[in-house]
């Protein structure tokens, strides 16, 4: 099927995507009043179709969505949440089930096809391969298969080897994720993500390219690393109870090999050489003031959310939540700082969404996956180039998660004394965080570009630490008020560091005790 005619369209946009597309998971405006679904382009992909669909709103911007689309056999066997629709004589479907366009998927990116819209010559869907797909892997026999896994965008598995992620929700630019992956893979020493294998665009003349799809080598992880220190946090939780501070050395060696491959992906992205888009920058006046504007529009709005719950929370995280509030110029002298200070250090690409999560375990290493960035960012934001420390800050929150979690919502804690916990989870988590931090320094040596001093390292950590607990907080109020005292201890902890820059006179005591 080469062509749909123009009442099929209508069809379909007015009878058959609103119900679809709401039942699909991929589908992120659910919770918005729909206005209409539009087929803006019919992009031809051998004898199937590419539809890009547009979806209004009644308030807020549209968005586009790709859909794959053929019509097969009433007898073909299709999941039901493949099917569009059935006729009495066959079944218009999500192509990703048939596995003749899987196969066609897979023999454009191995032969890097561009392919030529027969109604628009200024349309082209190019296929690129990447290193990280072996020419032994011809496409005649290789075998597919649908994941079963229900995200925002869609998973192919290609020979048990290749991975193939379709993004549904689509951007009018390149994915920061295709960007990321290939430049590692393709311009740096960094092995430990899953190698790129292409990628299909949608280019047009004149406008900005438009990612589909992106294949990697598959990863038979363990686990995620989340679950791998929930494993540490379980051998160190059993001793609690019993008055027993114990981390095994196993430990220790973990933490320092996730630390060091955090530095050599960051070594990675460190490329003056590249294009504009990789080369780092200096922390000009505008980067400088966007941090300042997000940092300062963050504490307002946490701010009023502590205000608006305060009453809510129990009285340790009360406490807490008090030395936030009355830190609020400490905290915004601090802020501004970002103006003004000397910084000689360079920024770069980041992962932008780095913790626990984000790194599998397979074969005693690690392997870090997901660079689409910060989910709740636009994707020119998540392009911004930043201060590694940024990654590292998310990785040391992360930690600070973990640890809390475990402690305060464990069954074999329940006996313990919030204050003793607290103690308890402060002093693993320090430990972690150092170990990590200095792991993470000697990747790089000293001196290095990234990092011009001591000084420079240490007031870039605390504001993207307060940062990303700033932000944290926002998230725990809405959706899980047990664990505001998480985000809050972070912002804490940050709190006291700032005072030891300043006078000895100010003290955080003060602040914890407002009588």
């Amino acid at each position: 099927m080469t062509n749909v005619n123009n009442s099929l369209i209508n069809h379909l946009e007015t009878n058959v995507f609103p119900r679809y597309f709401n039942t699909s998971r991929w589908f992120a405006g659910k919770a918005r009043s729909q206005k209409d679904f539009r087929v803006q382009h019919t992009l031809t992909f051998g004898e199937f179709l590419i539809l890009i669909v547009e979806v209004s709103y009644h308030d807020g911007p549209s968005e586009l969505y790709q859909l794959p689309f053929t019509e097969v056999s009433l007898d073909m066997d299709i999941p039901e949440k493949g099917v569009l629709e059935k006729t009495e004589t066959s079944q218009w479907i999500d192509a990703i089930y048939d596995v003749q366009f899987r196969k066609e998927l897979f023999a454009n990116i191995f032969n890097a096809t561009t392919l030529s819209s027969a109604s628009d010559p200024s349309s082209f869907l190019a296929s690129i391969k990447g290193k990280g797909l072996s020419d032994s892997d011809t496409p005649e026999n290789i075998e597919s298969h649908v994941l079963p896994v229900d995200s925002s965008n869609s998973a192919m598995l290609f020979g048990g080897k290749y991975f193939l992620k379709l993004y549904r929700k689509l951007f009018d630019q390149t994915n920061p994720e295709v960007e990321m992956v290939s430049f590692l893979t393709q311009h740096s020493d960094f092995k430990n993500i899953p190698a790129y294998a292409g990628s299909l665009t949608w280019q047009r003349t004149g406008q900005p390219d438009i990612t589909l799809g992106m294949m990697q080598q598959a990863i038979r992880a363990d686990k995620d690393n989340w679950m791998l220190t929930g494993d540490f946090l379980n051998d160190f939780m059993y001793g609690v109870p019993n008055g027993m501070f114990g981390i095994k050395e196993w430990v220790f060696e973990q933490v320092t090999l996730l630390g060091k491959r955090t530095g050599e992906m960051h070594l990675g992205l460190f490329a003056p050489g590249a294009d504009d888009a990789f080369a780092p920058e200096v922390f000009d006046d505008t980067y400088r003031a966007f941090l300042l504007h997000r940092l300062t529009d963050l504490l307002d709005r946490r701010y009023a959310l502590l205000i608006d719950n305060y009453q809510k929370l129990d009285e340790p995280t009360q406490r807490l939540a008090w030395i936030f509030m009355e830190a609020r110029e400490l905290i915004d002298d601090f802020a501004k700082e970002m103006l003004t200070r000397p910084l000689d250090s360079l920024r770069i690409r980041i992962h932008g969404d780095y913790h626990l999560g984000q790194v599998l375990t397979q074969d005693g290493d690690f392997i870090i996956i997901d660079f689409e960035g910060e989910p709740e960012a636009t994707i020119a934001e998540r392009k911004i180039k930043h201060s590694p420390f940024k990654d590292v800050a998310g990785m040391i929150r992360s930690y600070h998660y973990a640890v809390s979690a475990k402690l305060f919502e464990s069954h074999e804690t329940r006996d313990i004394s919030s204050e003793k916990l607290q103690i308890v989870s402060d002093r693993w988590y320090k430990l972690m965080r150092e170990t990590y931090f200095e792991a993470y320094l000697e990747a790089f040596g000293w001196p290095h570009p990234l990092f011009n001093s001591q000084h420079e390292i240490n007031f870039l950590l605390l504001f993207f630490l307060l940062e990303k607990a700033v932000y944290e907080l926002g998230y725990e109020i809405s959706y899980r008020p047990s664990w505001v005292k998480i985000p809050l201890r972070g912002i804490v902890e940050v709190i006291r560091e700032i005072e030891k820059l300043k006078e000895p006179s100010v003290r955080i005591s003060r602040l914890a005790n407002p009588s």
